[in-house]
């Protein structure tokens, strides 16, 4: 009979493409790896892995094997949910991921208001994009993702990104346009896309960059196309290049906790591109009570969720 754990194993070498980094998202030695992944190919008969100088990747049979087990490993998880149900919220266990701003602004207070409420229940958190998230999500090895979308993503995107993903809407996130202080346009309370065309850009990195893609249809909208100096995921480097004077860029309201001083943040109306913030669950899979319940506190906290005052400043 096939080892569970060693599914396990062998379908993070699959997913992370080397020993060393499947030891790592495991907490594994990289030797065990190699252990476990060498006694499953003696069971199976065949060899799962192939091994180069570039690194591995699964086989066909490796392949194969990968595809029933992660039927087998989230049904394993919604028995082990099913059986955390029946005692009720007194037990169990709720595994968290979030985006970088929603983990900073949305998430802590929800953590806190369960704690207080489910102190029995077990919460563990890990920092995912959206992407990296739907994944886990679909491995079972997630019961909830704060992840966001937006309504320029295209279809095909958005099917790829989400399928078989249910979204639990929690609430908007604007954004929001960031100047240096001595910007000609840094003055007027309210301002046009559009003013900015001739504008450096500065955005995020990376060929899937959502919140880069949203800029970019954003600007798209108002009738240019942005050029695009300076790119960084870190909205503190960003933050530090626009108050240097060098770039203009726009900042989600949750990106919003934490200004310095010597930029400038100016509302771009009603009709503001946005994020649409969501808790994503696995389609069709059993929630327990204690998801469910984790689902209902970020409901409330994004309820009465409240901008940041610069963005409140800026809304004025």
């Amino acid at each position: 009979m096939l080892d569970v754990k060693q599914l396990r194993v062998l379908r993070a070498v699959g997913e992370h493409g080397s020993f060393s980094a499947a030891a790592e998202a495991l907490s594994y030695t990289q030797p065990a790896i190699s252990q476990q992944v060498a006694a499953l190919e003696k069971q199976a008969g065949t060899t799962l892995v192939d091994r180069t100088s570039r690194g591995v990747r699964l086989t066909e049979a490796g392949r194969a094997l990968v595809d029933h087990a992660e039927v087998v490993l989230a049904r394993l998880a919604a028995a082990e949910a099913e059986l955390e149900a029946m005692a009720g919220v007194r037990g169990g266990r709720v595994r968290l991921s979030s985006f970088p701003t929603a983990g900073a602004s949305l998430l802590p207070p929800a953590v806190a208001l369960f704690t207080e409420r489910h102190p029995e229940v077990e919460l563990t958190f890990v920092e995912r994009e959206p992407d990296d998230a739907a994944q886990m999500l679909r491995a079972a090895e997630l019961e909830v993702a704060l992840v966001f979308e937006y309504g320029e993503i295209g279809a095909a995107e958005f099917e790829r990104l989400y399928d078989g993903i249910e979204l639990h809407h929690l609430l908007d996130d604007p954004l929001y346009l960031a100047l240096p202080q001595g910007h000609p346009l840094s003055s007027r309370p309210r301002v046009r896309l559009g003013d900015f065309a001739q504008d450096t850009w500065i955005q995020e990195s990376g060929p899937h960059s959502f919140c880069g893609s949203l800029h970019q249809a954003a600007c798209t909208s108002a009738g240019f196309q942005p050029n695009i100096g300076f790119q960084s995921d870190d909205y503190n480097v960003v933050q530090g290049l626009i108050a240097a004077g060098v770039g203009i860029s726009l900042l989600p309201s949750l990106a919003l906790t934490n200004v310095r001083d010597d930029i400038v943040i100016r509302s771009l109306g009603r009709n503001a591109p946005a994020r649409r913030i969501a808790a994503a669950t696995l389609a069709g899979r059993y929630l327990s009570p204690a998801t469910e319940e984790m689902l209902g506190i970020l409901e409330e906290v994004a309820g009465r969720f409240r901008l940041p005052a610069a963005a409140s400043a800026a809304a004025a």
